[in-house]
């Protein structure tokens, strides 16, 4: 107790009060820590870090930091997955050196894969959205339009509105659900298209190699 000048006391906070204060915070923090685990574990999409600030009763700022502390920690750990934040929100998901595994698994019995035709519009739509059925047809050389259905139907690709001009063409653009299925945040994420294209000297060199001998 410290004694003031008008005689009165004031309680002194012991080593003991100050222990079960920080004890009990850090308990708390391990709780909300064990929350975001469990809540990613069952969620069969990212979860956003608004909702995630909701349910924890935080803030997202706070939030963001404790999945940026959780997602460190897994990596220090040399873990077979990360926390990754995929499609504005975050999810746990496989480490990608680890894709060789997962790729054995996943094809595996699989008869669904994407065929060559619906991965070249899949790729002409993420770089050039929002594009018309018209546009995706221009670039590949061939009518497109029941493969567009098909990818709308599997959900990677969706109508985003119409074209404001002659004949309002719809308009389509990739979903969440693609960003998902890559791993990506937002679609800018994408590897930029030069890194696909060949340098002047393997084109000179293609050039040189498909001419007839003179």
């Amino acid at each position: 107790m410290q004694s003031h000048g008008n005689g009165e006391e004031e309680p002194v906070a012991h080593e003991d009060d100050i222990d079960l204060i920080d004890d009990h915070e850090e308990q708390g923090k391990q709780e909300r820590r064990r929350a975001v685990e469990a809540v990613l574990m069952v969620a069969g999409s990212p979860v956003e870090l608004s909702l995630l600030a909701q349910l924890l009763e935080l803030s997202p700022s706070k939030v963001d930091a404790l999945c940026q502390e959780l997602a460190e920690e897994y990596s220090r750990d040399g873990r077979g997955f990360v926390l990754a934040r995929v499609a504005g929100g975050y999810r746990f998901q496989s480490h990608p050196d680890l894709a060789s595994y997962i790729e054995r698994f996943v094809l595996e019995g699989q008869s669904a894969r994407l065929s060559a035709a619906a991965l070249e519009t899949l790729a002409i739509v993420a770089y050039k959205q929002p594009v018309s059925r018209a546009q995706v047809a221009s670039v590949r050389g061939v009518n497109s339009d029941a493969v567009l259905r098909t990818l709308c139907q599997r959900g990677y690709v969706a109508e985003m509105g119409r074209d404001p001009g002659p004949g309002q063409a719809v308009l389509y653009g990739t979903t969440n659900l693609l960003l998902e299925r890559l791993g990506l945040d937002r679609i800018e994420d994408l590897p930029p298209l030069g890194d696909f294209v060949p340098g002047p000297e393997v084109m000179d060199a293609l050039e040189q190699g498909l001419r007839p001998p003179s």
